[in-house]
Order: C-alpha cells, then sequence, then structure tokens
C-alpha cells in the first residue's frame, strides 16, 4: 500500500480539490504570451487572467521573496501550493514522514508582518519551505531517524541548525524519510518505506537522505537538509539533479542530529539552484559554537578559525572567485569505471563532456593517477562507523523523550540503547543483508578497539596524502563522479559505486553540481541524473561554490524538472487555499521483500 493523507474536516469551509493542468501556468517564471501585432477587432477575445497563481515549481528563495512584495502571492497561499503537492505526489514517492502543523499558523503571520508597512525582506530564508531530514531535532514533530521504533521520539529542543533557520525566518514544513539510521544509501525505513526517485521510479533517489533528494527534485519544498556520512547528501543531490554541501568538518555543528560516527558525520544542505545552496550555506553555518545557540557538546566546531564563522558564503557567487580560466581540477582516475555498460558508460560519457567544456573555458585538468584514490580499499581499511555508531546511538538515546505514554514527562517505552533498538524478532528495524555483517559487527566493536587506532592513524595518512596531492600538482580542488554508475535499482544489495569515503575521512568540503542525464528510457523519459562532486582543502567552502556557480555556467542549464507520474504538472488549490495541515500517515508496504524486516 501507499502512503495515504488524513484530509483536515474543514479547509476554508471547503474540499480541497486537487487538479493536474496539463500545461504551466502563468507566473513570474512563465510570463504571458506575446499579444500577436493585430487589430483589435481581428484577434480572439481571450480573456486575460490579470492575478495569475504564483507557479511554485522550480521556485527559487529570491524569485518568492519577489513574488511576496510584489503582491503576486502571500505567504499562506505560497505554503498552500506546496501542501497541494505534497499531497499529490508524496503517496508516489514516500519522501514525506510528517508535516509541521504550524506551517499554515507560521505563514499567516509572516503575511500579517508584511502587509503592516513592512515592505522589506529583512531575513534570508523569510517564508522559504524547507525540509528536514528526519535525524534533525525538532521540537515541533518526532525525529524518528526512520525507524518504527523511534516514531514516538519527540525532542524536547531544537537542532542548532533547526533553529538557525527559524531565526533565518524559515518555515519547517515537514521531516523526510530516509534510509533508516542513515546507515546505507537506498533510502528505505522501517517507518516510511522505500522512497522513490522521481526521474525513474525503478530506481532509488540515493541516500541516505533519498526523502530530501526526491523531495526538492519532484518541487515539494525549495531547500531541504541532508546528514553525510560517507555519501549521504551528496548521493541524493547527483541522482535527483540538485547541488548539495558537504561542509568542512566542523564548519556546521552537528548537535541535535541522530549520529552514526563522530569521526565521518557532517551535516549540510541541498537545493535547485547554486544560488540557493549559497543561503541555505550562510545560514546553516550560523550554527557553529560560539554563537548562542548551545552547540559547545559538538567540539569540532570550536577549531573552526574565526574569519569563518559568521561567513556570508552567497559573496562567491558574486564577486568572481572560482572563475574556471587558469584553475587547475585534478581529475581523479581512480574514482571513474572505466568498464563499459549499460550502468557505467553514461556516466563515463557525461563526464568526458564536462571536462571537455571545463578545458574550453580555460580549466588546467590534471589527471591523478595515484593508486591511494581507490574509494573500495580505502573504504574497507579506513571506515570507522561500526567502531562508533554503537556508541553514538546510545548517548542520544539515552536522552530522548518519548511520548508514547510512560509518566507523562518523556518517560514512554521507546528505545534507550542501541540494543534496545536491534532487538532479533521485533519488526521495527530494516537492515539490508549486504549490512548484516555491519550491526553484528558493531556490538562488539568500540572506540577502544586496537583497530580503531590503527584506522585513526590511517585517516592522518590520508589527510596527508591528499594535502600532498594539492600542493604538489598546485591544485585548486579535485573532481569526480559522485557515482562511478547510475543511482541503483530499487531491491540492489547496496548503493555501490559511490565515491564520498575520500571527503567523509578527510573533512574535506565538497560541492555536489548537477552535470547531466542518461540516455531517455521507458522508465525514465529524461533519463537519469548524474553528478560531480568538486573537493577542495579545508575551509575553501566558499571557494567550491565560486567554481559550482562558473562550471554551472560553463555547462548552460542541465537540470531538468522531473515529467513521469505528472510531476512537471501544476497543482491547483481550489477555494482559498489550506486551513488546516494535512497528516501524512506512514506506510512502509512498499519495501522490496528482499529487505526483511527485524533481521540481521
Amino acid at each position: 500500500m501507499l502512503p495515504s493523507f488524513h484530509h483536515p474536516k474543514a479547509l476554508l469551509g471547503k474540499a480541497v480539490l486537487l487538479s493536474l493542468l496539463p500545461s504551466p501556468a502563468t507566473s513570474a517564471f512563465n510570463p504571458l504570451p506575446a499579444v500577436p501585432n493585430t487589430p483589435l477587432n481581428q484577434q480572439q477575445q481571450v480573456p486575460l487572467d490579470l492575478n495569475p497563481p504564483f507557479d511554485i515549481r522550480e521556485a527559487t528563495i529570491s524569485s518568492i521573496h519577489n513574488a511576496l512584495l510584489t503582491g503576486l502571492t502571500t505567504c499562506h497561499t505560497l505554503i498552500s501550493s506546496y501542501l497541494a503537492r505534497i499531497e499529490a505526489f508524496n503517496p508516489l514517492l514516500h519522501a514525506i514522514l510528517s508535516l509541521n502543523s504550524h506551517a499554515l499558523d507560521l505563514a499567516s503571520t509572516i503575511d500579517v508582518h508584511l502587509s503592516s508597512g513592512n515592505s522589506s525582506i529583512d531575513q534570508p530564508l523569510l517564508c522559504i519551505p524547507i525540509l528536514l531530514k528526519d535525524n534533525f531535532n525538532t521540537h515541533e514533530m518526532p525525529t524518528t531517524a526512520g525507524s518504527l521504533a523511534l516514531s514516538q521520539n519527540t525532542p524536547l529542543h531544537d537542532a542548532p541548525t533547526v533553529s538557525a533557520f527559524k531565526k533565518a525566518g524559515a518555515i519547517i514544513l515537514g521531516k523526510t524519510n530516509m534510509h533508516e539510521f542513515a546507515l546505507e544509501g537506498i533510502s528505505v525505513s522501517s517507518l516510511g518505506g522505500q522512497v522513490i526517485n522521481p526521474y525513474d521510479p525503478s530506481r532509488t533517489p540515493g541516500g541516505s537522505s533519498g526523502g530530501t533528494g526526491a523531495a526538492l527534485a519532484a518541487n515539494l519544498a525549495v531547500v531541504g537538509t541532508g546528514t553525510d556520512t560517507v555519501n549521504s547528501l551528496r548521493s541524493p543531490a547527483s541522482a535527483n539533479s540538485l547541488w548539495s554541501w558537504r561542509p568542512t568538518r566542523g564548519v556546521v555543528s552537528r548537535e541535535g542530529v541522530v549520529p552514526v560516527g563522530w569521526t565521518q558525520d557532517a551535516v549540510g544542505g541541498m537545493a535547485r539552484g547554486v544560488e540557493d545552496l549559497g543561503v541555505l550555506m550562510s545560514v546553516m553555518g550560523m550554527s557553529m559554537a560560539g554563537n548562542g545557540m548551545g552547540t559547545e557538546s559538538d567540539n569540532t566546531t570550536v577549531l573552526v578559525p574565526p574569519e569563518i564563522k559568521g561567513r556570508d558564503y552567497s559573496k562567491a557567487l558574486y564577486g568572481g572567485l572560482g572563475k574556471l580560466k587558469g584553475l587547475r581540477l585534478g581529475v581523479l582516475n581512480g574514482f571513474f569505471n572505466h568498464t563499459a555498460g549499460e550502468e557505467t558508460t553514461p556516466v563515463n560519457e557525461v563526464m568526458a563532456k564536462v571536462l571537455r567544456r571545463l578545458e574550453v573555458a580555460g580549466v588546467q585538468l590534471v589527471n591523478i593517477t595515484e593508486p591511494v584514490y581507490d574509494t573500495v580499499a580505502i573504504a574497507a581499511k579506513l571506515d570507522v562507523q561500526t567502531f562508533e555508531f554503537r556508541e553514538e546511538l546510545d548517548a542520544y538515546l539515552e536522552k530522548t523523550t518519548y511520548t508514547d505514554g510512560g509518566d507523562g514527562n518523556g518517560n514512554g517505552t521507546g528505545p534507550r540503547s542501541f540494543s534496545d533498538v536491534y532487538t532479533l524478532g521485533k519488526k521495527q528495524f530494516v537492515v539490508l543483508p549486504s549490512q548484516y555483517s555491519y550491526i553484528r559487527n558493531a556490538f562488539n566493536r568500540s572506540t577502544s578497539s586496537p583497530e580503531y587506532f590503527v584506522r585513526q592513524y590511517g585517516i592522518q595518512q590520508l589527510k596527508t596524502a591528499l594535502a600532498r596531492t594539492f600542493s604538489t600538482n598546485k591544485l585548486d580542488a579535485v573532481v569526480y563522479p559522485e557515482q562511478k554508475n547510475l543511482v541503483v535499482k530499487i531491491g540492489s544489495p547496496s548503493q555501490s559505486g559511490r565515491n564520498g569515503i575520500l571527503a567523509a575521512l578527510t573533512g574535506s568540503p565538497v560541492i555536489t553540481v548537477p552535470v547531466g542525464f542518461s540516455n531517455a528510457t521507458e522508465t525514465a523519459p529524461l533519463g537519469v541524473p548524474i553528478g560531480m562532486e568538486i573537493l577542495g582543502r579545508p575551509w575553501t567552502d566558499d571557494l567550491l561554490l565560486g567554481i559550482a556557480k562558473h562550471v554551472d555556467e560553463a555547462l548552460g542549464p542541465v537540470r531538468r524538472m522531473p515529467a513521469g507520474g505528472g510531476l512537471d504538472k501544476v497543482v491547483e488549490v481550489q477555494g482559498g487555499g489550506y486551513e488546516k495541515v494535512p497528516v501524512v500517515r506512514t506506510d512502509n508496504g512498499n519495501i522490496p521483500g528482499v529487505y526483511p524486516l527485524g533481521v540481521y
């Protein structure tokens, strides 16, 4: 079964009717067609809608702010439009787990503010609907990490990143489905089922932040968040034709986020355009230590240089930083699969075109063939998740507050430890068969294990090797495909072929950019999206954003709105909009049978 929605009884006194229009509505993005230069009496008299609805498809932060200031829309109407798309398409995508019941009230408050003589946008994310991966603590909504066992986990406080969004004027619209506990890239969970790729329903959306990726691609919000322990932000960005940012370690606080591992975890964002990503980066950067948001428990933020704190990354988009002419980019040869095949050849062909285009734009490409850059070998020898996960999850669960009974003070019956979650026989978790050994090892490994210290030493050597590659070759950044092959199909053993481990272990910043599509197929009418990673030295996040901007300009328009299942159509909101926020009824009925619940 697909997830269903409970419709509130009163929506401005009328039922909400959803209508998929066959063509784009007129809006700021789709202006009225030109009137032919013929006498009036010879023209067909067609009444024009002088107040057309605002088209939220592919809307940006700046276009929404312009629409609010010019009266083309109100914040309440805008949020209603996104709720209508969610009702229409989330049953197909399984991308959203819950919605914020206060979203419309917040929108109405913003409308009052704007209509009372405040004719300027004084907050960078004012009225911008944002979706949070459901491992970010929010006090208005449960924080589940996609786990049935945590379905009643209701934190007392927002994560610092969430507080930063609210301070910037954003409307937290809801929480997104994810690969359970962010342990893989298939994006399947015991709570919300399998997230579907909006470009190809036979494929996964990447992950673990797959719900955010699918939702943004389908225009269910404007921007969103994710976490990244190995690939989890960059994989869904690549698979959904989006931009993403994995920050330099420490730039964004990880406090208040369900953890996997202290060494590799990062918190970042996704957007449909590089300008929106820049705004998101600036706001998220305000969540680091020393800003009064209580982030001191993530001690990596203390190490951030003073000049980085509070940086406005959007300036990198307009000051010429990262211009391509004369730029030196390393191409990591070991991060390609040069064996021809249906899944690999499209990636190699797209990347070859991109690299040629960059050379034409004046980039000096440096082929990096050092054997150290082998993702499979790096992950096998140095990944430390299984040594840290149990301890990190235990520490988080000790502080959880559950609303499922108990004494009324948050002391419900939810799990308080890793062992409580992974109790065999309880069909409250899903683990991929390829990860059964991961969970078993996590029971027995810890940060006191001798092997853990060997791996940490190896990580330091990897950091040194990467720094040497940059200095020896005088590189500004390195590039490679996020995934050697197309994002895998639903039911696959794992999300194979991804290249995220280098940044995860070294703490290096990465911007992922959409660079193309595979050829169209019966299930993928536009093709499958392909993304490229741009990795830099620590603290060069702004340089990478600038490079990404200029890469975008060199390639020309790449992103395409999904077309299958009516995703490219307008969803019309009848009446005056929503009076109450619908309630998502989660359903895990589409979990592939090869991923049985309660087993490892």
